[in-house]
Order: structure tokens, then C-alpha cells, then sequence
């Protein structure tokens, strides 16, 4: 990661330099004199601030297009291809990784299959083996990656322990980041799947902009992910949204209606069960479609609770079910339009599986900013 004892900018000089950047981030390559205009700053000062930027390395010159026809002006951008960003997405049967640059662009994502009840080693070596798979496909060197963000099934403390994990019994009592430390020679943040898909909705998907959002995270396990005033809600000891830990909820059980439904053939892998009755529901058969009915049934009961108490503006049904939408997402609606006060917008995940790498991704992306681009963490770090 950038060296961060670097820089002996003023506190005035940091404050407009951090602003150049926050610019150039947002609006790609600029002008001086755009650049000037935007930060409020006079031409010579902007100078002043962009050649210290690109002396600690934050920010380059671009070449002039070709073809252009006399003295062109100088743009300037944000050098995101300075250092790297992992995400990784930790499931009960695959494990999924993306390799982005600063700026949250994905530049290469690989999947590696695991078994459930796979060893503790055998899933780290899985993990391993996906975030290599991404290096190699981006020609990047783990030396160039700053901070690995992984979300994964279960219970996370806010030191990035699982404390509980239904889909991976390996991972009880986990301290998961120190794990991963010791693999990757970088930052590592642990945070809850279902958190992170639903932040990957609101920065890139269907809810982008929205303030307050309820996630449902369906698939063959159920969770949830709460975002108040355009943030991530973790709760004080970041239990928050795991509305599946109540039996009342109904949710602990509610695949089962569709995984031991009566039209599955026999033989059909569990995995693919409730692909095939959601299916059948599709194309008309009535076994599929009570089974159907009950699921939703059940996913309204913890649903509902969550639109009581939040009063969202959207209800988002995403993970590896969202690719059933047409089946599922009028049957919920119907439902919470019978038990709510107001019928929040409900629409259909954009993302489906890939949520929660994504997630993990603009989580890292977003910590980033926090730990370097923000005026009270100190002066800018050298990046090279």
C-alpha cells in the first residue's frame, strides 16, 4: 500500500489538493482551467497544486488525442491505476473474487467452487486460488493490491470474526481477517454478505440513490441488508439484519419449500432444486406454484417486520433468486401491500450473483477514501 509518511503539504494546500482529486475522480480527465473553475481556486494556484500532485504520484498528465490541430491544453487525471482493490464474495459453494482499480473499475473476476462442508484449510486455499486467478488474469502482482474486502455467509463482530455460520460450519468462531492476513500481505475488511450486496444496489444497481433500503438476500439461505440515510446500517454490534435468527420470521426454512418440492425429478443436485421448482412455477405447473406460494409466504412474514419498522423507500429482492423475479416479485408485493402502511417500491436486484463482490468491491473502494482522501486523516501518502 502507498507509503504514508510522504507529503509536507500546508493544511490549506492538503484541503485543495484533496479537493483536485475528489474532482478528477468524478469527472474523469480535466482541463486547468476546468479543474481552476471547479475547486475555486485561481489557474496558478491549481498549478501549483496538480504538479505537487503528480510529484506524489496521485495524478498525471494524458497525451493529447491524435489528430488534435494546435497547442492542445493540458488535462489532467486521477492515476487509479496507481494500486489495486480485491473483492471477495465467500459463499456456502462458491467463492467468487474481482480485481478493481482505485476508482472501483473491475478488471478481472474468477469463481472457484467449494463444498459446503469443505475443510478450513481447503476453503482458505479456495479463497487463495480465486484472488490469484484474478492477479493472473490482470497481470497484477499481490504487492500492487492495497486492501482485500471480503463478504461472506454468516454472523460478523466488528473485528471480523463470524461468530455464526449456518452455510459453513468451518467458519464458527473464525477470526477470518487475521486468517486472511496471514495469506495476503495487505489491509483486510470482513464484513457480512448480505451488507454488502446491498450496498452494491445502492451505489451501482436498481436502488442507486435511494436513501433507506431494505435487501432481501435470497437464495438457497436468506439474509438481509439495511441501508439508513445512504449508508450501510451494522447495528451496535453489527448483528443488524439478521432477521433469520428469529423463528417466527419464518425465513431459517423457507427454501425448503422449494428445494423438497414434489416436481423435482429424483437425482436433481440440492444445489439446483429450487432452480428447477421456480422454473416449473414459471411454466405453469400447480405443484411448483404452491410451493411457490408458500416460500413467499414465509419471506413476507420477515419482510413486512423490516418495512414496519423502517418505512423504506425500496424493497430490493436480490442474491441468486432475483433471476426468478417474474415468479416471486408480485407475490411479495401483493403481500406487503396486505400488511404494510405503505407499500414501499419493490423491484428486482439489477446485480443477481454478482451483488456481493461487487459490494465487497465499492466497500473497499469506500474505505479507501475514508483512510486517504478525507482532510482529517492527515497528509496525502507517496504512491510510488
Amino acid at each position: 500500500m502507498a507509503d504514508l509518511r510522504g507529503g509536507d503539504l500546508s493544511r490549506l494546500r492538503q484541503l485543495n489538493s484533496l479537493t483536485a482529486i475528489r474532482e478528477l475522480r468524478g469527472s474523469g480527465p480535466l482541463t486547468l482551467s476546468a479543474l481552476a473553475e471547479r475547486t475555486g481556486l485561481s489557474r496558478p494556484s491549481m498549478k501549483e497544486v496538480t504538479d505537487e500532485l503528480m510529484a506524489l504520484g496521485w495524478v498525471e498528465e494524458v497525451p493529447p488525442s491524435q489528430g488534435t490541430m494546435g497547442r492542445p491544453a493540458r488535462r489532467y487525471r486521477f492515476r487509479a491505476d496507481s494500486g489495486h482493490l480485491v473483492g471477495v464474495d465467500i459463499g456456502g459453494h462458491n467463492i467468487r473474487a474481482a480485481l478493481s482499480d482505485l476508482d472501483g473499475r473491475i478488471l478481472a473476476e474468477t469463481r472457484q467452487p467449494v463444498l459446503p462442508g469443505a475443510p478450513l484449510a481447503e476453503r482458505l486455499a479456495a479463497i487463495e486460488r480465486a484472488v490469484s486467478g484474478c492477479l493472473a488474469l490482470s497481470r497484477t502482482s499481490v504487492e500492487e493490491v492495497w486492501l482485500i474486502s471480503v463478504g461472506t455467509v454468516g454472523t460478523i463482530d466488528v473485528e471480523g470474526r463470524v461468530i455464526y455460520s449456518a452455510a459453513v460450519p468451518a467458519w464458527r468462531d473464525l477470526d477470518l481477517a487475521g486468517a486472511l492476513r496471514e495469506v495476503f500481505p495487505c489491509q483486510v475488511l470482513i464484513e457480512n454478505d448480505s451488507r454488502l450486496a446491498a450496498m452494491a444496489e445502492t451505489r451501482r444497481g436498481v436502488a442507486k440513490g435511494a436513501r433507506d433500503v431494505v435487501f432481501l438476500h435470497v437464495g438457497r439461505r436468506m439474509g438481509a441488508g439495511l441501508i439508513i440515510g445512504g449508508k450501510v446500517h451494522r447495528g451496535f454490534g453489527a448483528a443488524a439484519g439478521e432477521i433469520s435468527m428469529l423463528p417466527e420470521a419464518r425465513w431459517f426454512d423457507a427454501p425448503e419449500h422449494l428445494n423438497t418440492c414434489a416436481c423435482v425429478p429424483e437425482g436433481t443436485p440440492p444445489e439446483d432444486a429450487a432452480g428447477y421448482t421456480l422454473a416449473a412455477a414459471r411454466d405453469g405447473d400447480p405443484v411448483a406454484i404452491e410451493a411457490v406460494e408458500r416460500y413467499v409466504d414465509d419471506l413476507a412474514v420477515g419482510a413486512a417486520a423490516m418495512v414496519l419498522i423502517m418505512d423504506p423507500q425500496m424493497v430490493v429482492l436480490g442474491g441468486g433468486f432475483s433471476r426468478s423475479a417474474d415468479v416471486l416479485l408480485d407475490r411479495l408485493r401483493d403481500r406487503l401491500e396486505r400488511r404494510c402502511m405503505r407499500l414501499p417500491e419493490v423491484r428486482a436486484s439489477t446485480l443477481g450473483d454478482e451483488c456481493v463482490v461487487v459490494g465487497a468491491i465499492d466497500y473497499a473502494v469506500e474505505h479507501l477514501d475514508e483512510q486517504l482522501f478525507t482532510p482529517d486523516r492527515g497528509p496525502l501518502p507517496v504512491t510510488r
